[in-house]
Parts: structure tokens; sequence; C-alpha cells
């Protein structure tokens, strides 16, 4: 695994042992770059479910302005702090430690809003809709943001969840990349 492109192209991320994570292939992330490249320049990201922090990386990689990482698994955290470190993007990072939902509504009252949210929770454990439905009533997700969600094929998401309309769909293997946006 490692970053594609932009400032720190090629550099290796470290994943952690074991089956906890599951790092997105460089394969999904390409596809996933390509398909949202006009959205990341300067933009705010939100990793949700950053396992590695691989996707927010990449996008800090590529031009945006700051990336929040947050994930519940302390040696998730442990190895996001190596791998931003070890790709040059510290100082345009904020790793969070906790409950994906209750750091939504905390980022929320701080009135952080974000570019690009990125979603890759563990696979077919009910766990993207609920987290849509917090970013929509917390209001995270600035008007012309999108919301990238990786997940298993076997998890099909709806047309619209709350406010948020699935703009595109592609499968690559067993994963599904799903991109909603508001409704205009």
């Amino acid at each position: 695994m490692r970053v594609i492109a932009g400032s720190s192209k090629g550099m290796r991320l470290k994943a952690p042992k074991g089956l906890d994570t599951r790092p997105t292939t460089d394969r999904v992330k390409e596809a996933i770059f390509s398909m949202i490249n006009p959205y990341i320049m300067d933009s705010i990201i939100l990793d949700l479910f950053a396992g590695t922090g691989s996707l927010g990386i990449e996008a800090l990689s590529r031009g945006a302005e700051k990336a929040y990482f947050v994930d519940n698994n302390k040696n998730s955290i442990k190895i996001i702090k190596e791998n931003v470190e070890h790709t040059g993007v510290k100082e345009k990072s904020t790793i969070l430690f906790g409950d994906v939902q209750k750091l939504i509504k905390e980022l929320a009252s701080n009135r952080i809003r974000f570019d690009i949210i990125f979603m890759d929770p563990p696979y077919l454990k009910g766990l993207i809709i609920p987290s849509i439905d917090i970013i929509d009533a917390e209001n995270v997700l600035n008007k012309e943001g999108i919301i990238v969600v990786e997940h298993d094929f076997k998890d099909i998401l709806p047309k619209c969840v709350g406010r948020f309309i699935k703009l595109k769909e592609k499968k690559y293997g067993k994963t599904l990349i799903s991109i909603y946006s508001e409704e205009e």
C-alpha cells in the first residue's frame, strides 16, 4: 500500500497486522481519486473509519488543505500518526480517537465543515446509513461537497439518504464505491 500521486507519491504506508483493518487497495484508491479529482485541490477532508489514513493522506498528497482522521481503534490511530509523519503531511492533519457519531457532533459544534468525507467502515456492520444520517443532521458537509463510501458489494445503498443523492456507483471486485452529494 502506497501513496499513488502528488507530493508524497510512492511512499509506502504502514498497515496494522491482523484482520481488524482492511486497507483500501491501490487499485480501488486510484479509481476513487480519478472519480473525485476535481474536488480535491484546497479541500477540507474528513476520513471516517480511517484505518491507516490512506484516503486522507492521498488527498493531502494531491493538494487538499487539511484532513481530519477519525477511528475508534487505538492501533489504527497509532498507524495513522506514523503514516502522516512519514509522508510529511502531519501539519495538515488532525487525528481523532473515538466514536464516529460523537466526533461528527463535536466537529459540528466547532463549526468545522468538509468538502470531501471518506467513509470506509467495517463491511456489512450497518454503519453507513447511520453515519450519513449524522453527517446530514449535523450539517458538516459543504453544499458542493461529496461523501465517498467504500463498501462491500453485498451492502446495497439506497439512491437517497437524507438530503444526499447517490451520484455514482462503481464496482471493483467485491468492493463498491458510492459517491453521494446534496440534492440540487
